[in-house]
């Protein structure tokens, strides 16, 4: 293997799953999105496949329109808390805003789960899309989409300044003297920046992984120069292995040139692989799931990624109508990739409905079909892991029990879990304590090299 590089996965635990109508299966369970039994067992199945990290996303916002797993489900921290105590190595991964949130808070939060779970944790940065999330936190607008990002920059940058309020060897608890800590390793943060003011110190310490690894979901200009800067890996999604790599190599080209190595990011794209004996059985739970899709559902799902614009007045069979900046500011990436294909296709309204709906993707066929391409999108450097969505029923199980023993076989994913922590898995360094570096002396240098 070139390099020494090997495969990561994680899985996305979705609950009734981001389909619009996939709950109506007979074999899938119709309240997953709130059942904890049911992420025990997806979690618990990811493990087994020696998964890296399970991931739960969130958004802030819902209206009538909304995909069924949207209104109703788990808050990412809360239900990654207790799924802490039923593993032992997976990583554990959610999404929280930038936009509604404090920085004291969420660095609390994650360095909590980092704690409960002995360094698994991980924080999914995301800015928030859609615009009714401003009407549930009492604010006037929601910011624009370039605004969310330099908030959600300073965020992190004060995110990560609180979790490192105190030294690893702070707390020296020490019965007979009576001394708790090292006051000298306690540090107030002080920051007083353009959108945050934040004294500190955090009330909790670092973990055993320094900082909660922190993920990026956003594609667009301003998402891929923020997580070249600041993130530890990125969440993606593409419909070709050519795409990709063109996303694997800009990201990795903009982190270095903020004097990262290109190995210090990790691209995850989400695929959605639909398993089969044959061919043939692939095929038809795929069509099993897309024929419970209604053109009225379909439509509901296109229009939430144009902040829930309303598209049924349109003629369904008319080209994709000219919808100008509609979307820019809610899943701009997302949207822009819609309206190109579109437009180069020459689809319908209801060709672009029902292909965003009910995505087919390549990832479906035979195990060894799976795993090849897999394989060849991980070794091409498209991607250097894959989130697993379960597009299915039954699809992660799938995915652990047919196609991750070929992955093994041939040498370029794990059979055992190299570490405990989830930065030791991902192969990521811990990050050294911002004061303990401060201090150290050349000859500290000398004699660390």
């Amino acid at each position: 293997m070139a390099n020494g590089r090997k495969l990561k996965l994680g899985a996305i635990i979705h609950g009734v799953g981001g389909n619009m109508a996939a709950w109506r299966h007979p074999d899938i369970q119709a309240d997953a999105s709130v059942s904890f039994e049911f992420y025990t067992k997806q979690a618990r199945k990811a493990e087994e496949g020696k998964f890296d990290l399970v991931f739960i996303a969130d958004g802030l916002f819902i209206n009538e329109k909304s995909i069924p797993h949207f209104l109703n489900r788990f808050e990412p921290i809360t239900i990654l808390s207790a799924l802490g105590a039923v593993t032992s190595k997976i990583g554990l991964v959610g999404t929280l805003s930038t936009s509604y949130s404090e920085p004291f808070t969420v660095a609390r939060q994650f360095a909590s789960l980092d704690h409960i779970s002995g360094g698994r944790a991980g924080w999914n940065v995301v800015t928030s899309p859609l615009e009714g999330s401003a009407l549930n936190y009492g604010k006037k607008e929601h910011p624009s989409h370039d605004l969310r990002y330099k908030i959600a920059e300073e965020f992190l940058e004060v995110a990560r300044g609180l979790w490192d309020s105190w030294e690893d060897d702070a707390f020296v608890r020490d019965k007979a003297s009576g001394v708790f800590f090292d006051p000298d390793k306690m540090h107030r943060l002080d920051h007083k920046g353009q959108f945050f003011s934040v004294q500190g110190p955090l009330n909790i310490a670092r973990s055993k992984q320094g900082h909660p690894i922190v993920f990026q979901a956003g594609s667009s200009d301003s998402g891929r120069t923020l997580a070249a800067k600041t993130a530890d890996a990125v969440f993606t999604g593409h419909e070709s292995i050519e795409d990709a790599k063109r996303f694997y190599q800009d990201v990795k080209t903009r982190a270095a040139a903020f004097g990262r190595s290109a190995d210090d990011i990790l691209i995850f794209p989400g695929i959605g692989p639909i398993v089969g004996r044959t061919q043939e059985e692939a095929e038809r739970k795929y069509e099993e799931i897309a024929n419970l899709m209604t053109i009225e559902n379909a439509l509901n799902y296109l229009g939430r990624f144009f902040d829930h614009f309303d598209f049924s007045p349109f003629p369904l069979d008319k080209p994709f109508p000219d919808l100008g900046d509609i979307g820019s500011n809610s899943f701009r990436s997302t949207t822009d990739k819609i309206k190109q294909t579109a437009k180069e296709q020459r689809l319908t309204l209801r060709q672009v409905a029902l292909q965003t709906a009910t995505p087919k993707g390549q990832f479906i066929g035979t195990p060894e079909k799976v795993a090849d391409l897999v394989q060849q999108w991980f070794e091409e450097k498209a991607a250097d892991g894959f989130i697993i969505h379960s597009s299915v029923p039954g699809g992660l199980d799938d995915f652990v029990e047919l196609v991750v023993p070929i992955l093994q076989k041939r040498g370029i994913y794990r059979e055992e879990y190299e570490s405990d922590t989830l930065r030791g898995n991902l192969g990521l360094s811990k990050p050294e304590n911002r004061y303990t570096l401060a201090r150290r002396t050349p000859q500290d240098f000398v004699k660390s090299c």
